[in-house]
């Protein structure tokens, strides 16, 4: 710890080399998020589905997983996005429009056994994909 004359300017030297060795906090002073993440700093964006696939599970997990690939409407980078609940597919047509989030993995990644799908589908031409799927509403025509 300085105590001299010019002592601030070291020990604010000093605190700027430790914020930056925080990876949240570099993140958040370089605008990384900005830069790299197709979605940007929204929580949520508006996409155009161009088609329909499955994926194969990670070890040691096995199955299909049904994923949906999207061209984002703010940017057109086209994404993919995982579709959750059993049968929900089947309501997601090519030329939808869907809303999708992150997928909730650690540090703006992949989640679970899930091979490089970062987001969620969450709703479809506007309506909750949740309550299309269990019939409570039915999903607007385009």
């Amino acid at each position: 710890m300085g105590n001299g004359e010019f002592a601030a300017r070291k020990l604010l030297k000093q605190r700027k080399h430790q914020v930056m060795l925080k990876k949240w906090l570099k993140r958040k002073k370089l605008k990384l998020k900005q830069k790299y993440d197709p979605v940007g700093v929204v929580p949520r964006a508006k996409a155009l589905v161009l088609e329909k696939y499955a994926l194969q599970q990670k070890q040691p997990n096995s199955g299909n997983i049904k994923c949906v690939k999207v061209q984002l409407i703010k940017n057109n980078k086209v994404v993919g996005a995982f579709v959750p609940k059993d049968g929900s597919i089947n309501f997601i047509d090519e030329h939808d429009e869907v809303t999708i989030e992150g997928l909730g993995g650690s540090q703006r990644g992949q989640m679970g056994a899930i091979p490089g799908v970062r987001f969620k589908v969450v709703e479809v031409n506007g309506t909750s994909l949740e309550e299309v799927r269990t019939g409570r509403k039915e999903k607007p025509k385009r």
